[in-house]
């Protein structure tokens, strides 16, 4: 089995045990990614792992976090383990994704235990109309939410419900867990209610700031690393700082990128947005990830080693994700990581030969 190499976990482990005023568990992650980033072997991610697979899910009552389509495959699991909060802000007992909080707790805990990483994302409902987050019927729902809007008090405690369940990701001993915490991601798109022309820079930038201040000034959350990840598609230098919120709220950059066409405009995609993103990382001392890729479904056998590993390999990303493998009857084709038996099997195992496992 590979594991995170030695003098990462080394590092981040002292980081925890000399925890004091100025050294929280985010600090620790900061410096187990820039760790990763300096051995040279990027961390391969997956969306959901522990939840469930192409042909199974998690039980209700389950108490144990060990099953992985990842881990069935490679014989290992991924380094970087995502998962998401839609619904938290409805303190639902299940997220979109229909996995209870609860589980998702407990895995998140259990991989950190493992030695792996925790990123969240999050797609909260639309405070203004009440829809999804992809219900982009209004263009007021960003300004509605700042101070003085008509759903700020509302939404302030969507926030409260948001930190109260990132607060609650300790160890038995009482360890705050370090996150990569990723909300209001894809911006550059206009598909979720707080994208490209959903608000103003301004009302971006102010939401973000919003979201920080109550989370880490107010609340006190110290195990949060802020990802900043806009989509990749027609990326620029210009496009990618346009709604920035600041270097000192964020730690990660990122974007994410889908294949939809040939493998040569995916590579293209790639490189082009891994150009624009580690020159902004590098000038603004950020750390660099793929935080959301893949293929549905995976049609191509050699499409690990000849499509994405090309990809990446030449730049300094601390991990890559790629998205779930659905279990519902109805989406058997979404899925972004190989099950046993899947055809492109055999060459993800020769990938993750080449990446930062668990």
């Amino acid at each position: 089995m590979n594991i995170l190499k030695p003098i990462t976990m080394i590092a981040a482990a002292i980081a925890l045990a000399s925890c004091g005023p100025e050294e929280t568990a985010a600090d620790a992650l900061v410096l187990q990614l820039t760790s990763s980033v300096e051995q040279g072997r990027i961390m391969y991610g997956h969306q959901d792992d522990l939840m469930y697979g192409h042909s199974w899910k998690l039980a209700d009552d389950a108490t144990e976090y060990v099953k992985s389509d990842v881990k069935d495959v490679c014989g290992s699991y991924p380094a970087v383990y995502g998962l998401d909060l839609g619904g938290i802000e409805l303190q639902n007992e299940k997220n979109l994704d229909n996995n209870h909080f609860s589980h998702m707790r407990a895995s998140a805990i259990a991989h950190h235990e493992r030695g792996g990483i925790i990123t969240l994302s999050w797609h909260p409902r639309n405070p203004l109309t009440g829809g999804d987050a992809w219900d982009v019927s209004s263009k007021d729902v960003v300004a509605s939410i700042l101070p003085g809007g008509e759903k700020h008090e509302y939404f302030m405690g969507w926030l409260k419900n948001a930190a109260d369940y990132l607060a609650s990701f300790r160890t038995e001993d009482g360890a705050s867990v370090p996150v990569i915490w990723r909300p209001w991601h894809e911006h550059t798109g206009s598909w979720f209610w707080w994208g490209q022309d959903l608000c103003t820079t301004e009302q971006y930038k102010a939401l973000w700031e919003m979201t920080y201040e109550y989370m880490n000034v107010e609340r006190g959350l110290d195990n949060l690393v802020w990802a900043y990840s806009p989509g990749a598609g027609g990326l620029t230098p210009e496009k990618f700082a346009e709604r920035y919120p600041g270097d000192g709220i964020v730690d990660v950059v990122g974007f994410d990128c889908y294949q939809y066409g040939t493998d040569e405009q995916y590579i293209a995609d790639m490189k082009n947005a891994l150009e624009v993103s580690a020159a902004f990382a590098k000038e603004h001392g950020n750390i660099l990830a793929v935080t959301e890729t893949g293929y549905e479904g995976i049609p191509e056998e050699k499409w690990w080693t000849s499509v994405l590993y090309p990809s990446v390999k030449d730049y300094p990303v601390a991990y890559v994700l790629t998205w779930r493998n659905a279990c519902d009857a109805h989406m058997q084709h979404h899925f972004y990581a190989p099950f046993p038996g899947h055809g492109s099997a055999e060459d993800f195992k020769a990938f993750t030969g080449l990446m930062q496992m668990l």
